[in-house]
C-alpha cells in the first residue's frame, strides 16, 4: 500500500512537470527548475523516512493488532461453539431427566393406585367376612332365641296366668292345670308363630 501511495506521489510530481516550467516565471520558488533536485532529494529522502518508519514500525504492531483481533475473534467464535455445543447437550439432558421424571412419576402414581386398590379389596374382604360372620353369629343367636322363646313364654304365660286366676277368682289354682292348658294352646297355634 505505501508502495502504491509512493510511486503514485512520484507519478503525479512528473505529471505536473509541464505545469512547473510554465510557473516558472510566476515567482514560485517550488516550482523553479533550479531547486527540483533538492526538493527531489528531501522527498525521496522524507518518503524513504516515512517508508521505513511505517513499513518496520507502525505497520507491524498494525498488522499483529489485526492478527491478535482475529485470533481473538476465532477463539471468542469458538469459545461460543462450543457454549453453544455444551448449552445444547445440557438441554438435551434436562429434557431427557424431565421426561424420565414423568416416567417414574407415572409409575409411582400407578404402582401407588394399584396398591390402594389392593388394600381397598383387601379391607372390603375382611369386612365381608366380618359382616358375614356378624350375620351367622346373629342368626345362631336369633335361632337359639327362637328355640328358647317358647319355652320362657310358657313360662311367663303360666306365671301371669295363675297370678291373673288367683286375682280373679281369689283362690290359688294348682300350677300344674294351668300349664297344662297353656301347653295345649301353644301346641295349637305354636306352628302359626315358630314355624316348628
Amino acid at each position: 500500500m505505501i508502495k502504491k501511495i509512493y510511486f503514485q506521489s512520484i507519478f503525479f510530481s512528473f505529471f505536473f512537470i509541464k505545469e512547473a516550467f510554465a510557473a516558472e516565471s510566476g515567482g514560485m520558488p517550488q516550482l523553479n527548475p533550479e531547486f527540483w533536485v533538492s526538493q527531489i532529494f528531501w522527498l525521496i529522502l522524507s518518503f524513504g523516512v516515512m517508508y521505513v518508519i511505517l513499513s518496520k514500525l507502525i505497520l507491524p504492531k498494525i498488522s499483529n493488532n489485526l492478527e491478535s483481533r482475529k485470533s481473538q475473534i476465532l477463539e471468542n467464535i469458538e469459545a461460543a461453539e462450543k457454549q453453544r455445543e455444551d448449552s445444547e447437550s445440557k438441554i438435551k439432558e434436562y429434557d431427557e431427566i424431565i421426561s424420565k421424571s414423568k416416567v417414574e412419576a407415572n409409575n409411582i402414581f400407578n404402582q401407588s393406585r394399584e396398591k390402594a386398590i389392593k388394600d381397598i379389596i383387601t379391607k372390603k374382604e375382611i369386612l365381608d367376612k366380618q359382616i358375614d360372620e356378624e350375620i351367622a353369629d346373629a342368626e345362631k343367636e336369633i335361632q337359639s332365641l327362637r328355640r328358647s322363646a317358647p319355652n320362657k313364654i310358657v313360662k311367663i304365660a303360666i306365671e301371669t296366668s295363675s297370678v291373673l286366676v288367683q286375682k280373679l277368682i281369689g283362690a290359688e289354682v294348682n300350677n300344674s292345670s294351668i300349664s297344662a292348658i297353656v301347653d295345649d294352646l301353644s301346641k295349637r297355634n305354636g306352628d302359626k308363630y315358630y314355624g316348628n
